[in-house]
C-alpha cells in the first residue's frame, strides 16, 4: 500500500507538473506574438520603472509648495505645469505611481489569497460548506463594488490603508467564485480520485494538486483585477475617502483640481492621463494573458 501511495502521488505529480516548463514558454512566444499584450505590459514595466526610481528622476518633492508658482501652466521648469499650491505636479504623478501600484498590487494579492482560499473549500468539500461561502459571495456581489468600499471605508474611516482594505475585501467574492468552478473541474479527475483512494491528506491533494492546477485563472483575474483596484482607488481619493493630503494619489489629485478645470485644465489632464494609462496597460496585458492561457479562447 506504501509503494501504490507512492506510486500514485508520483504520477499526480507528474500529470500536474511534468509538461509545465514547455506550456509555459509556448504561452509566453504566443503572448509575443499579441501586439496590444506587449504594449499593455511594456505600460506596466514603464510605470513600475517610475515607481521603483521616483526619487531619482522627479525634480521636486511631492510636498514641496511654492505659492508664487501656483498653477503655472506646463514648462521646462515644470514640466506638467503646478497644481494650486505651486506644487510640481510630474513630481507628485511620479510618486502617485508608487501609491496606485502598491494599492492595486496589495490589495489583489490579499482579496486573491482568501478568496482563492475560499473558493477551494468550497468547491472541494461541497455540502453546506459550499452553501455557506457561496451564499456569502452573492450577498456581497449584489451590491455595486464601488459602493461596498464606501460603506468598508466609511466604517473604517478615510485612509489609504482603509481604502486598500475596502478594495481588497470587495474582490474576494471575484477570486472565490473563479477558483471554485475550476476546483469543481479539476477535483474530478482520476489523479485526484486516486490520491484521494491511497489515503493522501486532504491539505495535501488541495495545495499540492488542485490549487496548481487553478493558477492559470488565478493569474488572468489577478492582472485584470490590479487595473479595477487602481480605478477603485482613484474613485475612493476621488471623494475624499481615500488617501488625504499631501499624499499625491491620483484620483485625491483630480479631486483637488476639479475646479481649475477652464483655468489650469492640466492639473486635471496629467492625473487622469496616469490613471488612464496604467489602467489600460494592466488591461492589455491581462486580456493578452487570457488569450494565451485559457483554452476556451484558443478554438
Amino acid at each position: 500500500m506504501a509503494e501504490l501511495a507512492r506510486n500514485t502521488s508520483k504520477i499526480a505529480s507528474q500529470n500536474g507538473n511534468e509538461e509545465l516548463p514547455a506550456p509555459w514558454k509556448e504561452a509566453w512566444r504566443s503572448f509575443c506574438k499579441n501586439k496590444l499584450a506587449v504594449v499593455g505590459l511594456g505600460i506596466v514595466i514603464f510605470f513600475i520603472i517610475l515607481a521603483a526610481i521616483a526619487p531619482l528622476i522627479a525634480p521636486y518633492g511631492f510636498k514641496e509648495q511654492e505659492l508664487s508658482n501656483r498653477l503655472l501652466a506646463p514648462s521646462g521648469e515644470h514640466w506638467f505645469g503646478t497644481d494650486d499650491f505651486g506644487r510640481d505636479i510630474f513630481s507628485r504623478i511620479v510618486y502617485g505611481a508608487r501609491i496606485s501600484i502598491w494599492v492595486g498590487f496589495f490589495s489583489v494579492l490579499a482579496s486573491a489569497v482568501i478568496g482563492t482560499i475560499l473558493g477551494i473549500v468550497a468547491g472541494y468539500y461541497g455540502k453546506w460548506v459550499d452553501t455557506l461561502i457561496s451564499r456569502i459571495f452573492d450577498i456581497m456581489l449584489a451590491f455595486p463594488s464601488i459602493l461596498l468600499a464606501i460603506a468598508v471605508v466609511a466604517i473604517l474611516g478615510p485612509s489609504l490603508q482603509n481604502a486598500l482594505i475596502a478594495i481588497a475585501i470587495i474582490n474576494i467574492p471575484n477570486f472565490g467564485r473563479l477558483v471554485r468552478s475550476k476546483v469543481l473541474s479539476v477535483k474530478q479527475e482520476e489523479y485526484i480520485m486516486a490520491a484521494k483512494a491511497v489515503g493522501m491528506k486532504d491539505t495535501r491533494i488541495l495545495f499540492r494538486h488542485i490549487l496548481p492546477n487553478s493558477m492559470t485563472p488565478i493569474i488572468v483575474q489577478g492582472t485584470l483585477a490590479i487595473a479595477t483596484a487602481i480605478i477603485e482607488a482613484a474613485a475612493l481619493g476621488f471623494l475624499g475617502l481615500g488617501a488625504q493630503a499631501p499624499t499625491p494619489e491620483w484620483g485625491k489629485m483630480l479631486a483637488d483640481s476639479k475646479q481649475y478645470l477652464v483655468q489650469a485644465p492640466w492639473t486635471l489632464f496629467f492625473p487622469g492621463l496616469a490613471i488612464m494609462l496604467t489602467v489600460l496597460g494592466f488591461n492589455l496585458m491581462g486580456d493578452g494573458l487570457r488569450d494565451v492561457l485559457d483554452p476556451k479562447m484558443k478554438q
